[in-house]
């Protein structure tokens, strides 16, 4: 399996903040070459690539003088909004060497959610690869808040890898592989091959650094995105990055598990958390978990925070242990007038838009077993 990466036709490369910044805050130009270098000799083999690139905020640290990465969100913010023209400016330079042209592509987790911002984002990024254009994917800081952020580029190329429906994903880090402890622990055993979730049992997953907002939990939780979604996974550091696009032993490969879901319930399950939650009693469980219906007010015993129409919100169970998640179709305001009614009651009585569901089966994930 992971030799077919070698000749695979279309693949995600996604490389962190700490792989192209110097500590400083400022773009290492040869670090960025040296990338460049390795995915245009892909690129002019034929595979189409799709570059995730962190580092706009980490770009901007040096020209802003901040001495660290800001913890608010408004200096991130501006700080991504220098740093994003520094860095693009540096991959159109590099790429240019080759004579290949990238595009720019800012995204928030809101254009994975909302169906025609999806759709327009996946008919951009196959019209820039039609045109030999490579793609440069970016969470748009400089308007996301922490509402509709990915909060990490980890998580965002794996949505991107089922968007442009890919046939594998690259995640390259300063990190050479998955351990199952610290790497720097006398000891320490690299993990080869992830077939599942029961081989990571044990492992020990570390934190991002200083100029990165990611680490080993958000490229474990990216790889079991895209595996989710039928795309293998490579996990390696920069330096490795042509042995890993050649399909060779390097770094960690995560076996695709083969299930393909819609990308807005990949983006539900993943790369959201619920504004609100929604109390079910056993027989709305049994139907929403089992029979995979939509959710009727009836079913529902009570409602917690505040929360619009479109929203995310988690459903519970009779214990509190959350099942799903779901775009609900009501304000949290509105919900407490309609529980334990029937909709046909409610159209009598409200009028006939009370007649449907709070949360439609097409808008709801079912969430693994929360420990």
């Amino acid at each position: 399996m992971r030799e077919q990466i070698g000749s695979a036709s279309k693949v995600v490369v996604k490389i962190g903040s700490s792989s192209l910044t110097t500590p400083q805050g400022m773009i290492d130009v040869d670090r960025v070459d040296a990338l460049v270098d390795v995915l245009a000799a892909r690129r002019r083999a034929g595979t189409q690539l799709v570059l995730v690139s962190s580092g706009a905020i980490a770009a901007g640290l040096g020209p802003l003088g901040l001495p660290a990465r800001p913890r608010d969100l408004a200096t991130q913010q501006a700080a991504a909004s220098v740093g994003q023209g520094v860095l693009v400016a540096r991959y159109t330079s590099s790429f240019a060497r080759y004579g290949l042209r990238v595009g720019q592509v800012l995204l928030t987790a809101d254009d994975m959610m909302r169906r025609t911002h999806h759709v327009n984002a996946q008919r951009t990024l196959d019209r820039l690869l039609e045109l030999d254009i490579v793609p440069i994917v970016n969470e748009n800081d400089t308007v996301a808040t922490d509402e509709i952020r990915f909060g990490d580029n980890d998580r965002l190329a794996a949505l991107v890898s089922h968007l442009i429906r890919a046939d594998a994903l690259i995640l390259l880090s300063d990190v050479d592989a998955l351990y199952d402890g610290p790497p720097s622990r006398p000891g320490a055993r690299r993990l080869a091959e992830i077939r599942g979730p029961e081989d990571l049992v044990g492992v020990q997953l570390g934190k991002g650094g200083a100029v990165g907002t990611g680490g080993m939990i958000t490229k474990v939780q990216a790889a079991r995105i895209a595996t989710g979604a039928g795309v293998p996974v490579v996990l390696t550091a920069a330096a490795h990055a042509a042995h890993a696009l050649a399909g060779e032993d390097v770094g960690t490969f995560f076996h695709p598990q083969g299930r393909h879901p819609g990308t807005r319930l990949l983006w539900l399950a993943h790369a959201t958390t619920g504004r609100g939650r929604l109390h079910l009693d056993a027989g709305a469980v049994e139907a929403v978990v089992t029979r995979r219906k939509s959710l009727l007010p009836a079913g529902v015993t009570s409602v917690e925070g505040e929360f619009a129409a479109g929203d995310p919100v988690d459903l519970c169970g009779p214990r509190g242990r959350v099942v799903a998640r779901g775009l609900v179709n009501f304000d949290a305001m509105e919900i407490p007038g309609l529980l334990g009614r029937s909709t046909r009651d409610l159209a009598t009585e409200l009028g006939p838009e009370y007649e449907r569901e709070l949360i439609h089966r097409d808008d709801i994930v079912i969430l693994e077993p929360q420990s």
